[in-house]
């Protein structure tokens, strides 16, 4: 843990050190000015990690919003500058092949070479002492250049920086998805379920972002709802109030949860507790039998650390295999060790869908399934994108949503 931790203050430094060359040591010249912009980067450098960890021990307070805003800040001015380099790489080529160089003066009239002519009027004026130097021209065009690509990239990343935390803090959209299950029995066609994840309940979301997330549970008219984990950041003391509208969770067959990995970052027992209190039931490698079809649900790989991960043979074990089963499962890649189990459909979240673009290639890494409906070892697997963020309060690319998934019986 310490390694990765050290791992990630060192890569933090070397971002901060890219920032500070291109960003305070290329467009300014004078030592001030640099000496200046080396503390703020440095003072920057240094929020980053105090927030995380300030988050994790749970008393990040006003640094959560600077310091998270700063992250998506640091984010796009990276990506920005870094596909700016290559254009900017491009035109330093041009000027230096079109710059004259600069040659020795002669005066007419010179010896041949190998011989000398004495000159009353002195030496020769010969251009020796310039030769090789870059014209002044040369390092003002440097100095426009750097300049230039500063702005553009402060600009570009505090425009698309703004843009995401708007995004965040919209309304969710609605994803609506009809799966054809050949299991499903003619009496439950049409059966409706709402997906939501990643609600990240922390010290940046308000009792609003609930609120409007359960208002849309709720037009949905759903049969059943699924919680598909991650809902907070935080312990019950610090954010159960922000839970609190989930008690209003209107569905006909009822709501499940299952735990996902910031569950058990913080506390997942009361967090289960509450949860049931608030009358929405966890489903713990477990099953449950809604008219013709199998709802089952496995705690995250999460907290297998905490003795508490997934056991898929006791939540999909010794059922009816002519019966239709929905798994419940945070994260995607689960879909491998429940594929034996014959899953008509696992539901997931988990990846944000990216919450950042471009950094949803990064995570296309790590999980078969970043957004949408898609396939896992024969398993169909539809990943939401969640309703909350996670980090920055910015979502590009990612827009928060809840998903209505309506089964078709053949």
């Amino acid at each position: 843990m310490l390694g990765f931790v050290g791992l990630i203050i060192v890569v933090i430094g070397l971002i901060h050190l890219y920032l500070y060359r291109r960003l305070v040591r290329g467009p300014f010249r004078t030592r001030p000015a640099r000496r200046v912009g080396a503390v703020v980067v440095a003072l920057l450098a240094v929020l980053i990690p105090a927030t995380l960890i300030g988050m994790r021990s749970g008393r990040a307070g006003w640094l959560a919003w600077p310091g998270y805003l700063w992250l998506g800040l640091m984010f796009y001015l990276l990506v920005t500058l870094a596909v700016l380099e290559v254009p900017q790489l491009l035109l330093l080529w041009a000027w230096r092949a079109a710059a004259t160089p600069v040659k020795p003066l002669v005066r007419s009239g010179a010896a041949p070479p190998g011989e000398t002519t004495p000159d009353p009027a002195g030496p020769p004026e010969t251009g020796t002492a310039d030769a090789g130097k870059v014209p002044a021209d040369g390092v003002e065009r440097r100095l426009l250049l750097a300049r230039g690509v500063a702005i553009a990239a402060g600009l570009t990343a505090a425009g698309v920086t703004g843009y995401g935390v708007r995004t965040a803090f919209g309304d969710p959209r609605l994803d609506r998805v009809r799966f054809p299950m050949a299991k499903l029995p003619r009496s439950m066609d049409g059966t409706r379920l709402a997906v939501v994840s990643d609600i990240h309940l922390g010290p940046l979301t308000g009792l609003r972002h609930t609120e409007r997330i359960v208002e849309l549970i709720n037009s949905l008219q759903a049969d059943i709802v699924c919680v598909v984990g991650d809902l907070v950041d935080g312990s019950v003391a610090q954010l159960g109030r922000l839970a609190a509208p989930l008690a209003d969770i209107e569905s006909r067959h009822g709501a499940y949860f299952v735990t996902g990995n910031h569950e058990y970052y913080s506390g997942f027992a009361p967090w289960i507790a509450e949860v049931n209190r608030l009358g929405i039931r966890p489903l713990r490698n477990e099953r449950v039998e809604i008219g013709g079809l199998d709802l089952a649900g496995v705690n995250d790989l999460g907290g297998a650390a905490a003795g508490d991960g997934p056991d898929f043979g006791r939540a999909l074990g010794d059922r009816d295999p002519a019966r239709p089963v929905v798994l419940m499962a945070h994260q995607p890649v689960v879909a491998k060790d429940a594929a034996p189990f014959g899953v008509d459909l696992q539901v997931s979240g988990h990846t944000h869908g990216g919450q950042m673009a471009p950094f949803n290639l990064l995570v296309g890494l790590a999980q078969p399934v970043v957004s949408g409906l898609g396939e896992v070892d024969g398993v169909p697997v539809y990943v939401t994108t969640g309703a909350g963020f996670w980090g920055p309060p910015v979502r590009v690319g990612a827009p928060p949503e809840v998903t209505l998934i309506e089964l078709r019986s053949p």
